[in-house]
């Protein structure tokens, strides 16, 4: 099906056939209470996927590795629009 085929130029694929996924934008929060303890969640949606496709990520983890989209207020707001523009 010629319509599922994507250029590789638009995803950004290195010479070693990889790519690196951008998270875009946090859809969803989540807390999952266990016998002992919380965790938090929170739902990714990533750069070249449909929302329908964003993932549950651990929220300690994504903040440590994309604090930008946890930023409150305008700031926020322009990275997300830096980001949709490179897209």
């Amino acid at each position: 099906d010629p319509s599922l085929i994507i250029p590789t130029e638009n995803i950004g694929v290195k010479d070693s056939l990889s790519y690196e996924e951008i998270p875009i934008q946090i859809l969803d929060r989540q807390v999952r209470k266990l016998r002992t303890k919380e965790v938090a969640s929170v739902k990714v949606l990533w750069r070249n996927q449909f929302v329908e496709e964003a993932t549950w990520e651990a929220e300690e983890d994504m903040k440590k590795r994309y604090p930008h989209l946890f930023e409150s207020g305008e700031n926020a707001d322009q990275g997300t629009n830096l980001l949709l523009s490179i897209i």
